[in-house]
């Protein structure tokens, strides 16, 4: 069965007319512990020339992570996809793991991202094992934007959705900063399926545990809710995301996916009433249904709720407890909040989104709201990216933080998900060094579960309690000196008090001197080979630098730019004595050609040796 709950921002709600207010819906999938359901699971591995070196090496240690964690019973297939797509784990049982670990390891780099061939084949891998009674899912994993295939993210998302009627389920995982986030959130809120932004590739093993964690806890999957309004009731906005459309009787329907075992699923709701009298108040009748986990088979299940509101006096309602589900509707607005000042942003209307994220902030903290650490962390968060807005600065990775914040909060109801970033703003640069502690106190920022979190270091203090501390000048090893730490109000957490100043020991290298350059020499000259391949510089990293990769057209050997950003088809000038077929390069630049259809190499050429895949 699905225990539902509902409570309104106010205990109370006041009498009178054209009344505005929120609601919170709880549903739980309330299921006798059953064994954990099989898995019939697709990882699809983006292997194109960007995923050279570390990026590679971290998603294919994943993956084998992944072997590691799954059962005999579980069926699993590995596709691997750059220009070509190839099905390096076949479907089968997990019987044999140290087999299908051999078979991700020897996966390597190679040319352009055909995201859509890779993906179609892992869902036709699932189609072939599809069971209703197990988790059919498919594991998309890229880190650049799709540049061969179907490449339009309207029919991708589109296509997601298609598959999800078809019982196979997409999940999306961006890795590193070069992936379309629009494209990869929308197949996963079409397919009703997750999204993960991986921002340090380091932290791939751990998200990858974090989606099988909840492919294990599945207990009901399809819950859709109809909204059945009461007359002078409407829908104002829907503050979690939702695959929102219209039955037959007009009536809002909104799809909200898996149910989780342990974890509730939030549905927040803006409503207005045009009119209240004192008493009781029909709200709605809110009409659920889902397929559920009961006595190890999945079950339709169905019901329907009598949302009343309880309205009083305007002296009641000012008086009346505020409801404590403030902080969980908080969360959720703070998360509307920078989805609409996103939006703002990327329309032109920078001011406005600032003003919209500044207008939040100040009524947070009117509320006292920022005496819950979790809200601290937020208001930081929204005066980070009000700032970043205001000077036009917000980047490709604070719009991907933003979008994956907002998502993650809108979508799941996990600590361990919410408030994750750690991309260093420009600030941190620009902060007053010094070279002693004296009678300040010492912090350090640290990179815990994909956030900056600042620990005190000096004495005398809680080490375990957390610090709010300002978003924009957190970065990953800075240390800092504060004037003082002082306790919130409910002593759970410190607040900086004075000035802070970035302490660099003495006779240690200061990583934050300067905002760090590329090393490269951009000579401008075409570049020039020695006699053979063979007698190239090697390299396993690509860093800054641009990977080229050899391929036939014809009976000519071509060399093609593999990194996203440039035109896949074009030729190139490059040595001759140098190519061989299927051979990576990596090269200092690359220009276009005074012919404005091609490239030329320029500076010095590398030959790329694939990094191994595992320690």
């Amino acid at each position: 069965m699905i225990k539902t709950s509902y409570e309104f921002d106010q205990s109370i709600l006041p009498a009178g007319s054209s009344l505005k207010t929120n609601i919170l819906l709880r549903f739980r999938a309330e299921v006798a512990e059953s064994p954990r359901r099989n898995l019939n699971l697709s990882l699809v591995i983006d292997r194109s020339g960007s995923m050279a070196g570390a990026p590679l090496h971290h998603a294919l240690k994943a993956a084998e992570s992944v072997v590691d964690q799954l059962e005999p019973d579980d069926i699993l297939s590995v596709v691997v996809y750059d220009d070509e797509v190839d099905s390096v784990v076949p479907p089968q049982a997990v019987t044999n793991k140290a087999a299908l670990k051999n078979s991700i390891h020897k996966v390597r780099a190679g040319g352009i991202t055909n995201l859509s061939g890779g993906w179609l084949k892992g869902c036709e891998h699932v189609k072939t094992r599809l069971d209703p009674q197990k988790i059919n899912r498919v594991l998309l994993l890229t880190d650049g934007h799709a540049n061969m295939g179907i490449q339009d993210p309207k029919i991708l998302t589109a296509t997601s959705g298609q598959k999800a009627e078809e019982g196979i389920i997409t999940t999306t995982l961006g890795f590193a900063q070069g992936f379309n986030e629009d494209l990869l959130i929308g197949m996963a809120r079409a397919a009703t399926g997750n999204f993960y932004f991986i921002q340090s590739i380091d932290e791939a093993t751990e998200v990858f545990s974090i989606e099988l964690d909840s492919l294990r806890a599945v207990v009901g999957q399809n819950l859709k809710v109809i909204l059945e309004l009461a007359d002078g009731v409407s829908l104002v906005d829907t503050l979690s995301l939702a695959k929102v459309s219209q039955n037959d009787a007009s009536q809002a329907v909104l799809t909200l996916g898996e149910l989780y075992e342990g974890e509730d699923k939030l549905l927040g709701l803006s409503l207005v009433i045009s009119s209240a009298q004192i008493g009781e108040l029909p709200v709605m009748k809110l009409h659920y249904s889902a397929d559920v986990v009961q006595d190890d088979l999945i079950q339709s299940v169905s019901g329907t709720v009598d949302v009343i509101a309880k309205v009083g006096t305007v002296e009641e309602a000012a008086f009346a407890s505020t409801s404590h589900i403030i902080l969980e509707l908080s969360r959720l607005t703070i998360a509307k909040a920078k989805e609409i000042g996103l939006n703002l942003a990327e329309h032109g209307k920078h001011q406005e989104a600032e003003q919209t994220l500044r207008a939040l902030v100040k009524e947070l903290r009117d509320k006292g709201l920022n005496e819950n650490f979790e809200i601290a962390e937020e208001i930081d968060q929204l005066e980070y990216f009000a700032g970043r807005i205001a000077q036009k600065a917000l980047g490709n990775a604070g719009r991907k933080e933003m979008r994956d914040q907002s998502y993650q909060t809108m979508t799941r109801n996990r600590s361990d998900l919410v408030g994750r970033g750690v991309t260093a703003g420009d600030e941190v640069y620009a902060i007053p060094i010094v070279n002693e502690v004296g009678s300040g106190v010492e912090l350090y920022c640290v990179r815990e579960g994909g956030k900056l979190r600042i620990k005190v270091m000096s004495e005398g203090y809680d080490s375990t309690k957390n610090i709010q501390f300002p978003r924009a000048i957190r970065a990953e090893g800075a240390r800092y000196v504060v004037e003082g730490l002082e306790l919130s109000s409910e002593r759970t957490f410190y607040r900086v008090r004075g000035n802070i100043t970035r302490f660099a020991q003495p006779g240690e290298a200061d990583i934050f001197v300067a905002p760090r350059q590329s090393n490269l020499t951009n000579t401008g000259k075409a570049s020039k080979g020695p006699a053979s391949a063979a007698d190239l510089i090697t390299t396993d990293s690509v860093g800054d630098s641009i990977l080229v990769q050899c391929v036939k057209d014809g009976s000519k050997l071509r060399a093609r730019v593999v990194s996203d950003g440039y035109e896949p088809d074009w030729n190139m000038r490059f040595p001759r004595s140098v190519r061989e077929e299927g051979m990576l390069y990596v090269v200092d630049e690359v220009k276009t050609a005074p012919d404005g259809k091609s490239y030329i190499a320029c500076g010095e050429i590398k030959r790329f040796v694939q990094p191994n895949s595992t320690n």
